[in-house]
């Protein structure tokens, strides 16, 4: 038998290591709060780690999500209620940037066993206002990204991808984040890198970059986003730089982020690999754990040529098994925190604006009945593993 959980296991945890507290007070005694050499090393790090050659902070994940939409859209002079394609199954934030740009999200339905955006579905719901996908890398996984790629350059389509659950895996030898115009990551709490609150986006593009900058800072013009863009200037340069101090080109938003948050990124950037590490050995654990009952449970497996970052470990109850919410009430009551896999068409808003989209998303519609997750992160002791693997058993062993 294992130990008893004596607190709640939870999908997460946040551990502030001596190296973070280290950068923070380095922060402090600088006087600096605002972006600076901190987000600066951060934000290359991630865009180089990721192939990419541009990374800027923003206060989180859905914020980066917002501006790189508003960012192609100002280039590619988008139309209100132009449509986004968007996965059936996704945490609420991916659709509700596209509300907020005043463009459409039209909902593509899910892969059953990776859950990511399905490319056979994607061709069907592509209209003359299609402007955009995007993919999204749940719990960790990469989605079929060189499929989606491929229909949307077919099709002319810009590409976000939400990487906002994945950093540093890869699907066909190439890392998520690279196949996009934009990508997007989230650094809040559970997130591989966490920063509390955080998010990047990456880019190989200048003209897409610029116009970040400038919108997460209030539509800013670009000459002056961040208070040492005057470093160096000097004659006809810095005139300009002076006069564009207070300049606005366009309607942006307080997005920014501080260098408090990019210290703490910064040190756990450089513990991502044996972050990775564990949570891999902790998910291996788990699905040689429940591997007797396979039966009743979907595992989470790694897709073919493809890596998994296990952000959670997302379980499927089988039918006709039982009933998801009877498993999940049973883990609550035994101290292991759930939470539903993403459910997003059922959620009131989206029934409220569009109805019942079930039928229309079979496999989506399914999941929001049968999935959820528990966490698997780099925290979790072999005890409390342990106490999860046992109760989920005891559970079986009572229902059937």
């Amino acid at each position: 038998m294992s130990e008893s959980a004596s607190a709640q296991i939870g999908v997460g945890a946040c551990r502030i290591s001596d190296r973070g507290r280290d950068l923070v007070m380095e922060v402090l005694e600088s006087g600096r709060l605002s972006a600076g050499p901190m987000m600066e090393r951060l934000e290359g790090e991630l865009a180089r780690l990721h192939h990419r050659r541009y990374g800027l902070m923003c206060n989180s994940g859905t914020s980066a999500l917002h501006i790189a939409l508003a960012a192609l859209g100002e280039i590619e002079g988008w139309e209100p209620g132009d449509e986004v394609l968007v996965p059936a199954l996704t945490f609420v934030a991916t659709a509700n940037v596209v509300l907020h740009n005043g463009l459409t999200p039209v909902f593509v339905d899910v892969e059953p066993d990776g859950f990511g955006m399905d490319p056979a579905q994607i061709e069907r719901h592509l209209t003359p206002r299609t402007r955009a996908v995007m993919p999204v890398h749940i719990g960790g996984q990469p989605c079929d990204l060189p499929a989606i790629s491929e229909v949307a350059h077919s099709h002319g389509l810009r590409i976000v991808e939400d990487s906002a659950e994945a950093m540093f895996v890869s699907v066909g030898g190439r890392p998520v984040g690279s196949f996009g115009d934009v990508a997007c990551f989230s650094t809040y709490v559970a997130h591989l890198v966490n920063t509390g609150v955080g998010g990047v986006c990456i880019t190989d593009d200048d003209e897409i970059l610029t116009i970040l900058r400038s919108l997460m800072n209030h539509g800013r013009d670009p000459l002056y986003t961040r208070i040492d863009d005057d470093r160096g200037a000097e004659g006809d340069e810095l005139d300009a730089i002076t006069r564009s101090r207070f300049s606005f080109v366009r309607l942006g938003h307080s997005f920014r982020c501080t260098e408090m948050e990019a210290a703490l990124g910064l040190a756990e950037l450089e513990q991502w690999e044996p972050a990775m590490v564990a949570r891999r050995r902790n998910a291996q654990t788990f699905l040689d754990g429940f591997a007797d009952l396979e039966d009743w449970l979907q595992l989470p497996y790694p897709r073919p040529d493809s890596e998994h970052g296990y952000m959670f470990f997302p379980i499927v109850v089988r039918p006709p098994a039982v009933s998801r919410d009877a498993l999940v009430g049973y883990l609550e009551a035994h101290g292991i925190e759930t939470r539903p896999l993403l459910p997003l068409i059922n959620q009131p808003l989206y029934r409220r604006l569009y109805g019942s989209l079930d039928a229309d998303n079979p496999v989506a519609a399914y999941l929001n009945e049968a999935a959820f997750y528990i966490g698997c992160h780099q925290y979790l002791t072999d005890g409390e593993i342990a106490h999860v693997i046992d109760v989920v058993h005891q559970f079986f062993e009572g229902a059937t």
